[in-house]
């Protein structure tokens, strides 16, 4: 095996972290932060100085591409469009925080008719068919031109989806009748451009979206991927979405994900290190706790630390925080954990003292509320005033209870780009 393969020597070398990490834990007298009245953790929050974002970089660059797509649309600037999406496929062109530009633009562009499609089931009406219907005519006169497919074809799939998750409780059956009609029509939209366009993510990508919207196509999403992150391996995102993806059992399910989360490192290593690994189970965990039992703990705190070593940027920063403060908190959890699971997910947890302690700045409230509220996934969500609220105090309670035996004298801890430091009370 080679001497760097992410299955030989990063596992050793992650094994003896996770023990330094559990002989530090078992070390602490106090193993466990202490479990502190709410009045009190309010009261120590008060001393955390963290300078906070209420509008990100990464979040004014997604709208940014959003807002063009969608503009061009309503224009009717098809070709200004198309011309947009493949300079951001053809130079990778991302936002800091990695999201994929030209996947960004297509959202934009098709969220018009989404939505209205989205207000419709909510209603308990069927979708009109106007807004899909205009998109065709579109594409009939851009036939050869992915991009405009890539548009058509994800806005089928997005209304696919919506039949499943909004209209499938109440009608089951018509419901994945429509979905499966719009999942039909996306594919036959994609097919001629899969060996047109080879070296288009955002075309590869939405193949792999359509592949796990239809229990048919599912067991290909493992070769799908594995083409998308040889043609793309800076993004993260497409890993993310390989986690989620896989996860239901005609996919592949638990035992599949650990597969493909070592392929995904090998095929990433030269641009993650062992952070594939981490990347694949990310969301993976937040939707189903069961996968811990098959997690590598030492290879997951590895790829941690080696994603912040190659992305310096505190939207990632505030991402894998929150996961560690939130989603692999102890209790809350639907069922009961096997003693292996609990304990990879206590070696997560306890990733927040380094995370904050070296590498945390500025806090991003949204990424912290949505950690909290929708784990995993996007669903619709309160107010942006509330979710930045929300976030906010989340964050303060969470830092202020891990840290409560160095602030109880009074003093503080603050944070700044050489590190938390505390502040001894004047």
């Amino acid at each position: 095996m080679p001497k760097n393969s992410p299955f030989s020597s990063s596992r050793d070398r992650g094994l003896s972290r996770l023990r330094r990490f559990l002989r530090g834990r078992a070390a602490r007298q106090d193993p466990a932060p202490r479990r502190l009245p709410k009045e009190d953790i309010d009261t120590l929050a008060k001393r955390v100085i963290l300078p906070f974002l209420p509008v990100s970089d990464e979040e004014m660059a997604r709208a940014t591409h959003q807002d063009r797509g969608q503009k061009f649309a309503r224009q009717e600037m098809w070709a200004e469009l198309s011309a947009t999406i493949r300079y951001a496929d053809s130079t990778r062109l991302a936002t800091p925080g990695g999201e994929t530009a030209s996947l960004l633009l297509a959202s934009g562009a098709r969220s018009d008719v989404v939505l209205a499609a989205e207000d419709a089931l909510h209603d308990g009406a069927a979708p009109q068919t106007d807004g899909l219907s205009a998109l065709e005519e579109v594409l009939e006169e851009m036939p050869d031109d992915y991009a405009t497919a890539l548009i058509v074809a994800l806005a089928h799939v997005d209304t696919g989806w919506a039949w499943r998750n909004i209209a499938g409780r109440d009608d089951p059956e018509r419901a994945a009748a429509r979905c499966a009609a719009h999942i039909a029509r996306a594919d036959a939209i994609l097919a001629p451009h899969a060996r047109r366009d080879p070296d288009a993510p955002s075309l590869l990508a939405a193949r792999c979206a359509l592949h796990a919207a239809c229990t048919r196509r599912a067991r290909r999403l493992p070769e799908q991927y594995e083409a998308l992150l040889r043609l793309d391996p800076d993004g993260h995102r497409h890993m993310r979405a390989l986690g989620r993806h896989i996860l239901p059992s005609y996919a592949g399910g638990l035992r599949q994900l650990e597969v493909e989360a070592r392929k995904a490192t090998l095929l990433t290593h030269r641009q993650w290190g062992a952070g594939g690994y981490a990347w694949v189970y990310f969301d993976a965990l937040a939707l189903n706790k069961r996968a811990l039992d098959l997690l590598d703990p030492a290879f997951f705190i590895e790829g941690l630390q080696d994603i912040v070593a190659r992305k310096q940027d505190q939207h990632i920063v505030n991402l894998l925080t929150a996961f560690c403060a939130i989603t692999m908190a102890p209790g809350g959890h639907d069922e009961v954990l096997t003693p292996q699971a609990e304990a990879a997910r206590a070696a997560l947890h306890d990733c927040l003292d380094w995370l904050l302690q070296d590498h945390l700045q500025e806090l991003h409230p949204l990424i912290w509320s949505q950690m909290l509220l929708a784990p995993g996934h996007a669903p619709l969500l309160p107010s942006r005033r509330a979710l930045v609220a929300k976030g906010r105090q989340t964050a303060l309670r969470i830092i202020a209870a891990r840290f409560a035996g160095q602030i109880a004298d009074g003093s503080s801890i603050a944070f700044s780009q050489q590190g938390m430091y505390r502040l001894p009370t004047l």
